[in-house]
Order: structure tokens, then sequence, then C-alpha cells
């Protein structure tokens, strides 16, 4: 009867397939043949089937990148120039005290939004910690919890953690990958990135008004002084309205010089460039709000929100001291619940 129930259990042990975990090279012993199983010891996850890809498209993503760098640092650098020669000698002939506040706003603006482009882009996204692994005796229980293994780095990748296709690296965090900056949006430079996206915000906005009312001094054809005296509505008023309006834009376009077109095309670009960084700042905002990530957000789509919103986690995301949490209406509702 013993030797039938050893030949049994040795049945069954033949029958289960053994596996071994890549965080803690113990075996585990799988009823069936999984492709994708968890160790009971160090919580890492082990997918056999998947296969690393060679990238030949890496380089020029790269190459993409930087020449997104350089159109948007051209960009700004030409805003910058052209908005000084364009708007300095209308605003400072209007008014010197105008033109010293000029000077100090554009001053503020300006190494504000260049010193968070260049944090955002040339820093690193965030590179994830080194930690133990390999080894039975190293890894503790749960060091590795729900851990996987990144064939492209050959390191281990937390869940927080995405390999980076375009920059060749895990980056810790990862928002998403922005061409624009030539970089990852993760851990590090989020906050620069957001930064960046509020100066750049208020800087195009000030371009746009700062530009107007320059151009409507050094384009006097139009105040259209024929169209201020007031009319009696009437049939074809509004024709006559609009026959004049047409022939001072007409007349005007004329006359403008070149100080006048650089004013139009920084006033159309500002104006156009305000609508995209809208968006993208209120689509960050709304995302840091709800405590993710755009890639987060993504992976919980289908299985509902994995964060919780709060205003908290916008104070704690810019990093605002724990002494003015305490001051926030929803930290004390909080309090209150818990201590019911």
């Amino acid at each position: 009867m013993i030797d039938l129930a050893v030949e049994h259990v040795e049945a069954t042990v033949g029958e289960e397939n053994e596996r071994t975990c890549w965080g803690c090279g113990l075996r585990v012993l799988l009823p069936s043949n999984a492709p994708i199983f968890k160790c009971g010891w160090c919580g890492a996850i082990t997918n056999q089937r998947s296969r690393k890809r060679k990238d030949k498209s890496l380089w020029w993503r790269r190459w993409r990148d930087r020449c997104f760098v350089s159109v948007v640092s051209l960009f700004m650098l030409f805003i910058l120039g052209g908005g000084v020669w364009a708007v300095y000698p209308v605003v400072f002939s209007i008014s010197y005290f105008c033109g010293i506040f000029h000077s100090l706003v554009t001053a503020i603006l300006a190494v504000s939004t260049f010193t968070t482009f260049g944090l955002a882009a040339f820093r690193c996204a965030g590179r994830p910690p080194d930690i133990q692994w390999g080894s039975y005796p190293v890894v503790g229980k749960g060091d590795l919890e729900d851990y996987t293994f990144c064939l492209y780095c050959c390191k281990p990748k937390s869940p927080r953690t995405h390999h980076c296709r375009s920059c060749g690296m895990c980056i810790d965090y990862m928002d998403h990958h922005c061409p624009f900056i030539g970089n990852c949006v993760g851990a590090t430079n989020h906050r620069h990135f957001i930064i960046f996206l509020i100066s750049s915000l208020l800087s195009t906005m000030y371009v746009a008004i700062i530009c107007s009312y320059a151009g409507w001094h050094i384009w006097p054809p139009l105040r259209f002084t024929s169209l201020a005296r007031p009319y009696a509505f009437g049939n074809g008023s509004v024709l006559r309205v609009v026959r004049e309006l047409s022939l001072a834009l007409l007349s005007s376009a004329t006359l403008l010089s070149a100080r006048g077109i650089i004013l139009v095309y920084l006033i159309v670009s500002s104006l156009s460039v305000q609508i995209g960084l809208t968006v993208l700042l209120w689509q960050q905002l709304c995302y840091i709000y709800e405590g993710e990530t755009y890639l987060s957000h993504l992976s919980s789509g289908a299985g509902g929100r994995s964060g919780e919103r709060d205003c908290q986690n916008l104070v704690r995301f810019f990093g605002c001291p724990y002494a003015f949490l305490r001051y926030l209406p929803i930290n004390r509702s909080s309090r209150k619940r818990h201590r019911k």
C-alpha cells in the first residue's frame, strides 16, 4: 500500500509543470502549462509568451525627437526675438513706464519658459531604482510584488514603470512620450512639463495682447474712424458697414510694413498655439486630479478608474507643504469621516 501511494504522488508531481521564477530563482509547480504565472514567494510575474522584438526604427524616433526639439526651440526664439524687435520701439514710444513694465514681464516669462523647457527636455524622465533580484537568499518575501521582467533592459519592472521604445529605457511613473520635448514625461520631469505648459500658455496670451496693442498704434487705418459715427440701421446700413470695413482692411494691407507683418504673424501663431496648449494642459490636470497618468488611464479604461479623484492630488503634485493641506476643506471633511 505504501509503495502504491508513493507511485501515485510521483505520478501527480510528474503531471505538474515545473517553472523557474526570474525574480527569486525558486522553482514553481503549476497544475497546468500556464505561460503566465506569479511566484508565491517574491510576487514576481513571469510571462513566457513575451518575446523581445528587434526595433530597427529607434534611430528614426531619436532623430525625429531632435528635429522637434530644434523646431520648438527656434519657434520660441523667433517669438522672443520678433516680439522684441517689433514691439519694443512701439511700446517705449507710447510710455517709458509701459516699456519698463513690458521688459520685466517679458524677462520673467522668457526665463521661466526656457528654463522649464530645458528641464523637461534634457533631464532624465525617471530612472527606476535598482532592486535586488535573481537569487532566493537576497530576495525576501513580497519584495517583487507584481513586478515583471523587461526584456529590453533586462531588469525588473514595477507596475508603474513602462519601457519607452523611443528613449530605449524604462521610465518610472511614465505618463507619455512627448516628441515636442524629445523626452518622456515621468516621475522626475512631470512637474517641470506642467509648469512649462502653464508658462507657455501665459506667454502666448501676453504675446497676443501686447502685439495687438502695438499693432493698434502702428496700423492707423484699422481704427475705422469712418465707422465710429452712429448708423441708423435701416435699409442698406449693414451693407455699408461691411463695404467700408472691407475697404479699410484692403487699404491697411497695402500699407503694412515689415514690423506690421511680424506683429500679425505673432498674433496668429500665438492664438493658434494657445488652443493646443489649453487642451493639453487641461487633459494633464484632469489626470493628475484623478490620481492617474495617461498610460494608467488607458490601461484602466475598461475596468474603470484606478485612482481617486481628490484636490489633494494636485496639491501634492506641485509640492505644496503638508501645513497647507490642513487648511483644505476636503482634508477637514476626510479627517472627520475617519474620526467617526
